[in-house]
């Protein structure tokens, strides 16, 4: 079975910096590409960032430049390093990976506000 864990939202201030973590439990996780979606309040999920297996990454448009999306095959886990946080990047963050079917963490939240 598939789990997804995610941790480190919090708030922070606009312009503050967070690191999200994605912890799974996949065989074979290097095989796998990651995602990282997000959902703000009244507002449809979407894709915020990708990384393939070999590593190559995308963003989407609002997030390019800010954040960064990595991995550690040996630990299992996907990183979103969010900089230069803006209010409307508040929302909750989902890891995603397609392993057959969509399996979804369970989300964390990232407020940014002063």
């Amino acid at each position: 079975q598939v789990q997804l864990v995610e941790s480190g939202g919090g708030l922070v201030q606009p312009g503050g910096s967070l690191r999200l973590s994605c912890a799974a439990s996949i065989t074979f996780f290097s095989m796998y590409a990651i995602d990282w979606y997000r959902q703000a309040p009244g507002k449809q999920r979407e894709l915020v960032a990708s990384i393939a297996k070999r590593g190559s990454t995308n963003y989407a448009d609002p997030v390019k430049g800010r954040f960064t999306i990595s991995r550690d095959n040996a630990k299992k886990t996907t990183y979103l390093q969010m900089n230069s946080l803006k209010p409307e990047d508040t929302a909750v963050y989902y890891c995603h990976v397609y392993v057959g079917l969509d399996y979804w963490g369970q989300g964390t939240q990232v407020t940014v506000s002063s």
